[in-house]
């Protein structure tokens, strides 16, 4: 019995939920091409996918990712998702704040035989920075130390 590119990829949400980076990307093939839109990553790889994973993980140990729709089109699934949790760790280049913060996000997902091979993901960055309470984009991180 094979399994369903939304089965799988409802499997891979399932991980991050768990906060499981190595159950997450067990499901992500090597070869996968990844395009994190808001963090201007193209024509990325698995790696990138590890990385915003681990670090998202990290930063919100209260994590709570709902699945609010999951389309399956053959071989794309699409979700739209909504990200939760308080800040505990940096993130993203943001210094913690302890702030929460709650982002739509929508990403898109190839599979093949029961790997996800592509991924696309979008979220407003500037949205995620204004929960973060970032001042200025473009001094993202506040960096402590002698002058």
């Amino acid at each position: 019995m094979s399994v369903t590119p939304a089965e799988t990829v409802r499997a891979f949400l399932d991980a991050v939920r768990r906060r499981d980076t190595d159950a997450a990307m067990a499901l992500i093939s090597p070869s996968t091409a990844v395009n994190l839109h808001p963090l201007q990553v193209w024509d990325g790889a698995a790696d990138d996918i590890r990385g915003l994973v681990a670090s998202t993980v990290t930063a919100f140990p209260d994590l709570r990712l709902t699945e609010k729709n999951l389309l399956e089109f053959d071989d794309v699934v699409v979700a739209e998702l909504k990200l939760e949790g308080t800040q505990a760790a940096d993130y993203l280049g943001a210094v913690n704040q302890e702030k929460h913060i709650d982002v739509d996000q929508a990403w898109r997902f190839t599979v093949t035989d029961g790997l996800i091979t592509g991924i696309d993901a979008y979220w407003c960055q500037n949205q995620l920075y204004r929960r973060l309470a970032v001042k200025r984009l473009d001094e993202v991180a506040i960096v402590g130390g002698a002058a």
